[in-house]
């Protein structure tokens, strides 16, 4: 059952590309953002409130600066320059960018079969965004370059509070901060192109409003409040099998809502990442599971 809720979190969060070309199309990337990240932590917030103490406070404007600010800003960059699916798979790259982050920053050298599976996925990404088989975005991938390494860096950030803050506070608190940063930037972005944020208000429909409540309560409200409580009930490695389901959602939601196609082989060349991304989980739980049959 764990499994299963780990799946639709990371299911949600891969609708966000199509959902948003389908229903917010031509909004900027800062609203969207905003609109995404302050509704949702404040509905967190008052299901379940808890006030930061002290230099906490320092520690969570930094993570909600990069995790949410950044991350969500570069994300709805992604999703208006990027097809949804080529988005969704791109991002299963994350693990080798975090090989190397952890290489250079921590010395933590990398397993053997992280670094295969590593390489792997860069042969099958270097296919697959060929420019000679796929015109992509340049900004939509350097989008794409710049969310990996939000996640990279502030997965590590959040991790190094450890027990210090509850993961309710980190979670609710840092949406809120990013949120006020990124209704702040696009206030200035709004007085310096006002007519962008002028034809969203004139042109406002059903379908909008319908994409804002899938964005804020079921792609974030839900989606990291299942991510909290499953982490207090299952590990890490088995939480990434249900990431498998994030780049699936992408791929379904971009032919279903925006019908994008691609051919049997690039179709080849994302199944292939996918599974590549999971190679180093499997790998450590049949270790795992190894050991217990020994010890038993």
């Amino acid at each position: 059952m764990n499994l299963l809720l780990a799946m639709v979190a990371a299911f949600l969060w891969g609708t966000t590309y199509a959902v948003t070309q389908y229903s917010l199309d031509g909004w900027p990337p800062l609203l969207l953002g905003a609109l995404r990240a302050l509704p949702a932590g404040l509905l967190l917030l008052a299901l379940r409130p808890r006030l930061p103490q002290g230099r906490q406070w320092v520690t969570l404007a930094v993570i909600g600066t990069l995790n949410i600010a950044v991350f969500f800003g570069l994300i709805f960059v992604m999703a208006l320059t990027l097809p949804s699916a080529i988005s969704g798979v791109g991002m299963v790259s994350v693990p080798v960018f975090a090989m190397i982050y952890h290489l250079l920053v921590y010395r933590v050298r990398p397993a053997t079969v992280q670094v295969l599976s590593g390489l792997a996925l860069v042969a099958l990404a270097w296919c697959l965004f060929d420019p000679g088989s796929l015109s992509l975005n340049p900004i939509g991938l350097a989008a794409m370059l710049g969310a990996i390494l939000c996640i990279v860096v502030g997965s590590g950030l959040t991790k190094s509070l450890g027990g210090r803050v509850h993961w309710w506070t980190v979670l609710s608190w840092q949406l809120v901060i990013g949120g006020v940063l990124l209704s702040g930037a696009a206030a200035v972005d709004a007085f310096w192109h006002p007519e962008r944020y002028q034809a969203v208000l004139d042109g406002f429909s059903l379908r909008n409003g319908l994409g804002l409540a899938w964005v804020i309560l079921l792609n974030t409200a839900l989606a990291y409040g299942l991510y909290v409580w499953l982490l207090q009930r299952m590990t890490v490695v088995e939480f990434t099998f249900g990431g498998i389901a994030n780049p699936i959602a992408g791929i379904v939601t971009g032919l279903i809502l925006v019908n994008e196609q691609y051919s049997p082989g690039q179709y080849a060349l994302m199944a292939g990442m996918i599974l590549m991304s999971l190679c180093p989980q499997l790998w450590t739980l049949w270790k795992q599971r190894r050991q217990r049959v020994i010890a038993h």
